[in-house]
């Protein structure tokens, strides 16, 4: 059974860095996406970062240049890197996988994804 767990949230001040990580288990794809997302209060789960397992790339606008996402295959860890972080990134962030990558049309969408992690919360102060 897949299980990804997230670590790293916390609270920062503007202009601030932090680094997510997501530690999987139990993924037995040959090819795979996993990607990030993020819920603040009364809004929608939003697609942020995803990459396959061939190393593609894809960022939601709101955060291209300024988040970073990779991953350690070794350590079957998944990063996302937070950078200049902005009050409007404040939320809770989840880390998402699937089998095969993702599909080519469209963004980062919740429903393209099968296994959720349970959240770590970021939170940043002007």
């Amino acid at each position: 059974q897949v299980q990804l767990v997230e670590s790293g949230g916390g609270s920062v001040q503007s202009g601030g860095s932090l680094r997510l990580s997501c530690a999987a288990s139990g993924y037995t794809y040959s090819s795979y996406c996993m990607g990030w997302f993020r819920q603040a209060p009364g809004k929608e789960r939003e697609g942020v970062a995803a990459i396959d397992s061939d190393g593609s790339t894809f960022y939601a606008d709101s955060v291209k240049g300024r988040f970073t996402i990779s991953q350690d295959n070794a350590k079957n860890t998944l990063y996302l890197q937070m950078n200049s972080l902005k009050p409007e990134d404040t939320a809770m962030y989840y880390c998402a996988a699937r089998g095969g990558f993702k599909p080519p049309y469209g963004g980062i969408i919740q429903a393209d994804f099968d296994y959720w992690g349970q959240g770590t919360q970021v939170t940043v102060s002007s």
